[in-house]
């Protein structure tokens, strides 16, 4: 039997992350622009409208903070028309990545309302930021220290071949999301030259042993499977093909269907902007392809990966990592809420999830087995022993083996007290 969304849910969460980034003061005019020495030039701020955006195209109703941050951004923006420190010939990742999102969210904004300024930004980041990087993205070095390894937000780690990196390894390769919206828009040529080339090269690196971030590169592969849907090259369509299945089977996915940060940290930590990633990836590759089993990841992502992401506040935070090599057993929450990157990456999760639900049906049967796996699960819906303080927010139990197992708990249903207290024990050998 299908197992739809439950739009009530579905309904709750959405107004549980709306109310915390219209009332939450971090999210206001008066502190929505990040200080000038944080390094992520763009990303909290470009993160923000895309979440006001969202909602916005959600339910038509506005967070008064979207237009004051449009009136306010051009006076926070250099001489070349983009944020932080004027290009000098080194190549800062960070403010890259951080474009990325200003893209994004100025290209929704244009879309949504069709106004002159935002499209006038996106054309200025896009000439003046990222088209002096045409023939140097091959420099991009792949062969980094070891002892640079990151906390959940990312920090300039060294400076090597004219690229001031980051400990979130990969995150300029981030931009291929921004720059596929901007050419959706502009089509032009210079911007397309840049996006063949980052793609390119980032395809051809080996993942894994960069040790490079699953967020970014599935972000990546969002904006490749951009670039096909605009051009129906079908390059673009294998590569995030070939970079969904490195993921889902290399070494990306937890068995709990949420993602390692690194690969190869099974030390890390989840982090529910890549989720949302993933359940898009993995619905546009269905949408794209028609294969059912890409359908099948986005449902379970969405009914089990994406249960415990989403706070009782309404915004995101971490989780253990449940998966081989990691010497967690149970699932349970590390940071409440990380505000500077998932609490607004949820919102647009959330406009996508609404937009195509109907679609995220998870299959099962109404008996738990234990799968090939060795893995609890009735079909899409994996089964776990929840400890006692959170059995009265589960759904209906099922005997096997001796135990009664449930589905994950759902985090926006638990208090926080309790759910920062408690864990959720996944069972696998």
């Amino acid at each position: 039997m299908k197992l739809y969304i439950d739009k009530e849910e579905l309904n709750e969460r959405i107004r549980l992350n709306f109310g915390h980034l219209k009332n939450d003061p971090y999210y206001s005019i008066g502190e929505v622009f990040s200080p000038a020495g944080y390094s992520w030039y763009g990303d909290k701020e470009g993160r923000a409208l895309l979440a006001f955006v969202s909602h916005y195209r959600i339910s038509g109703e506005k967070i008064p903070c979207m237009e004051l941050m449009l009136e306010e951004l051009p006076g926070r923006l250099n001489a070349e028309g983009y944020m932080g420190p004027v290009f000098n010939g080194t190549v800062h990742e960070e403010q890259l990545s951080g474009h990325s999102w200003l893209l994004r969210g100025l290209c929704e904004h244009y879309r949504a309302f069709g106004d002159m300024l935002s499209l006038s930004l996106i054309e200025r980041i896009t000439r003046n930021l990222y088209l002096p990087l045409l023939g140097r993205i091959a420099t991009y070095p792949v062969i980094r220290n070891a002892q640079h390894t990151g906390g959940v937000s990312g920090e300039l780690a060294e400076t090597l071949d004219g690229w001031n990196l980051s400990t979130d390894i990969g995150c300029a390769f981030m931009s291929i999301d921004g720059l596929s919206h901007a050419y959706e828009l502009t089509r032009d040529a210079d911007t397309k030259k840049l996006l063949d080339e980052m793609i390119s090269f980032y395809l051809s690196i080996d993942k894994r042993a960069l040790k490079a971030q699953t967020h970014c590169t599935l972000t990546a592969a969002r904006g490749m499977l951009r670039m096909y849907r605009n051009t129906q090259d079908d390059r673009y369509l294998r590569g995030a093909e070939d970079i969904f299945a490195l993921y889902v089977s290399g070494g990306g996915m937890t068995k709990t269907y949420q993602n390692l940060n690194w690969w190869g940290r099974p030390d890390s930590w989840t982090e529910p902007c890549a989720i949302v990633d993933s359940l898009m990836v993995a619905l546009e590759l269905f949408r794209f392809t028609g294969k059912e089993e890409y359908r099948t990841l986005a449902a379970r992502i969405y009914h089990n990966g994406l249960a415990t992401a989403q706070r009782d506040n309404g915004g995101a935070g971490t989780d253990s990592l449940i998966c081989g090599g990691s010497p967690e057993t149970k699932l349970r929450p590390l940071l409440y809420e990380a505000k500077f990157c998932c609490t607004m990456r949820m919102a647009e999760g959330l406009r996508y999830i609404s937009e195509h639900q109907d679609l995220l049906w998870a299959e099962c049967s109404g008996t738990v087995e234990k799968t090939v796996d060795h893995t609890y699960r009735d079909q899409d819906i994996l089964y776990c022993l929840p400890d006692e303080a959170l059995l009265p927010y589960a759904r209906e139990g099922k005997r096997i083996d001796g135990m009664t197992l449930y589905p994950i708990v759902k985090a926006y249903k638990v208090p926080e007290d309790i759910f920062m207290s408690s864990g959720q024990k996944i069972l696998f050998d």
